[in-house]
């Protein structure tokens, strides 16, 4: 019999309630976690499988919208993470095991920790009955990684799994970002549970401030309007808070000079005429002089850390004012005692100071503005950064000099490892857009490039990825060369190689009279053989007159990785440079002030 239309709603509407009162469908943690990294519209994750992560590793292959890619040490897991997450602004996930694939990782996390990155790295776990018991591959990875994590997490329940990662992204990305660790428990991966993932989550002890107070922002439009000698000091902050615009905007309206630290190059286009160059250890001479005499100090997104003050005492022996824009209130007056502070995100900060600066009628005084602009004119007119190249060897700022002639123009990312090589770079490489610069500043981690650059273009397939190392740095993750070759990352890797562990030779020359203890690179490998062996292009140059057609055939070759053994002066070292207990303006600008 054909029921009637009242019958057939009331039917409908009984299906309706059965199937919003039944109980949803169980499905494992580890399809759970995939279900939630995918809720996250997560792309990419870096990896090695073991035992404890199996049944992630099974859930992952059953889906297709996360490409998995496996790297060959997981230290390199969670640098190319990193500099995925550096690139593009976005969370950097790496994956791996248990024990030894934990403590692998801890050099990248702690990478990751020291220059704020969001990230969240999943580890494997021995099984929830196993643990304290010094089960096979065990270790204490929350015990381990907490002085170098934003924040860890042991999921001990299942159905607590989903709730975890959303907490681990919010606190990955908000506030002042940094890697948080997630360990899960091969039982928990395996046991089921109902898949629900949280649109938005609420944690009563973290709640980051982001704006900024409104009063402390007034005073500090005041400030930098009443100055005479003013200066704008940036650091990563702003390139994390994506706020360059905003930078740009406030120097633009001020006309004040301004300078970025190693991490927060390209906030301010190098070649803007005000922009002062990078300042610090190896910083400019007009960088550093102008931070050391400036009336107002504004600090934005930095934290007034070793490397960029020098000597604390001899920093504060000059009488200044200074205004201090920084997300984590931990970091202001940690070092330097600051005169208003403001807490805020630096992008709303930035936009707020802005908006009042604009209202406000006062400005600069001219004559005192045009008498500082004379100042640092002559600070510049040093010539810091002016080098004597050669026509018989190489010389390594010649090469990173050529290599920005040549991609000006060109949508271009530059990695680098920690040493002569790193400082070259910042040097003499004209970085005008943020997040174009990808570098281990905090911890200084060697071999870092390499995994950087292979995140990189798995993000930024269209555009030129170049990692500047060291043939010290290149060797401590060369083996992800092969990875390249797998996934069909063409990066271009410039080995300035000097046979010297150049950092550690220059200190060495200058504090240790001169005595190279093992900082000699004794037995090299071919770098041109090796990088066939793994499938790519080698070259090798010795000559000045090779540099430019070498650099020309690694953009060229934009389909291949390409490893250019660059064989450079032995001797070079970085200058300026700032020796360690002495202040920022006591500067060495060459071998003639030894």
């Amino acid at each position: 019999m054909d029921m009637s239309a009242a019958e057939q709603k009331r039917a409908a509407s009984t299906a309706t309630a059965t199937r919003d009162t039944a109980p949803a469908a169980e499905i494992n943690g580890s399809e759970i976690l995939v279900r939630s990294l995918q809720a996250e519209n997560v792309e990419f994750i870096w990896g090695y499988p073991g035992g404890s992560v199996l049944y992630i590793y099974d859930a992952l292959y059953k889906q297709e919208t996360i490409q998995h890619v496996l790297v060959r040490h997981e230290q390199a897991a969670v640098h190319a993470a990193d500099g995925y997450a550096r690139a593009t602004g976005n969370v950097g996930v790496a994956l791996v095991t248990s024990g030894p694939g934990v403590t692998n990782a801890v050099t990248g996390i702690a990478t990751a920790y020291m220059d704020s990155i969001p990230m969240v790295i999943i580890t494997g776990q021995v099984p929830t009955a196993a643990i304290g018991l010094d089960a096979f591959q065990e270790c204490d990875t929350v015990g381990i990684t907490r002085p170098v994590v934003k924040h860890n997490f042991l999921v001990k329940d299942v159905r607590d799994l989903a709730v975890t990662i959303k907490k681990a992204f919010h606190i990955a990305r908000t506030g002042r970002p940094g890697p948080v660790v997630v360990d899960i428990p091969k039982d928990v991966s395996l046991k089921m549970a109902a898949f629900h993932y949280p649109e938005t989550v609420e944690m009563r002890s973290y709640n980051p401030v982001r704006k900024g107070h409104g009063g402390q922002i007034r005073k500090a439009v005041a400030l930098l309007l009443s100055a005479k000698r003013p200066y704008i000091y940036t650091g990563g902050g702003v390139i994390l808070g994506n706020a360059s615009a905003e930078l740009r905007e406030l120097v633009d309206l001020l006309g004040y000079p301004v300078t970025n630290t190693l991490m927060g190059l390209g906030a301010t286009p190098s070649t803007d005429p005000r922009f002062l160059g990078m300042l610090g250890m190896h910083g400019t001479y007009e960088a550093n002089m102008t931070m050391q005499n400036c009336d107002v100090l504004l600090a934005v997104g930095a934290r007034f850390d070793d490397r960029v003050i020098g000597n604390p005492k001899h920093f504060a022996s000059v009488e200044r004012k200074i205004i201090h824009i920084d997300i984590d209130p931990s970091s202001i007056s940690k070092r330097v005692k600051v005169d208003i502070p403001i807490v805020g995100d630096v992008k709303d900060v930035l936009q707020e100071l802005i908006t009042q600066i604009r209202e406000h009628q006062q400005r600069a005084e001219p004559a005192a503005m045009n008498a500082w602009w004379a100042q640092i004119n002559e600070w510049r007119g040093r010539e810091c950064l002016k080098y004597k190249n050669s026509d018989e060897v190489i010389k390594p700022q010649y090469v990173v000099e050529t290599l920005w002639n040549l991609t000006r123009g060109r949508d271009t990312y530059i990695t680098s490892d920690v040493g002569q090589h790193q400082m070259w770079a910042a040097q003499y490489f004209g970085f005008d857009e943020p997040r174009r610069w990808i570098n281990s500043g905090g911890l200084g981690t060697m071999g870092v490039g390499l995994p950087y650059a292979m995140g990189i273009k798995l993000a930024k397939p269209e555009s030129d990825v170049f990692c500047i190392t060291g043939e010290g740095s290149i060797q401590m993750c060369i083996q992800e060369l092969s990875t390249c070759q797998q996934y069909q990352t063409p990066v271009k890797v410039i080995s300035l190689n000097n046979r010297y562990l150049g950092m550690v030779r220059q200190w060495q020359e200058l504090d240790y009279q001169g005595r190279y203890s093992h900082s000699y690179m004794d037995a090299l490998p071919d770098f041109v053989k090796l990088a066939e062996a793994y499938g790519h292009v080698g070259i090798k140059i010795e000559k000045p007159s090779e540099v430019e057609p070498a650099l020309k055939e690694l953009i060229r070759l934009k389909d291949r990785t390409v490893f250019l053994d660059v064989r450079t002066d032995r001797t070079e070292n970085v200058w300026p440079m700032v020796k360690a207990g002495k202040g920022i303006s006591e500067m060495l600008l060459g071998s003639e002030d030894l």
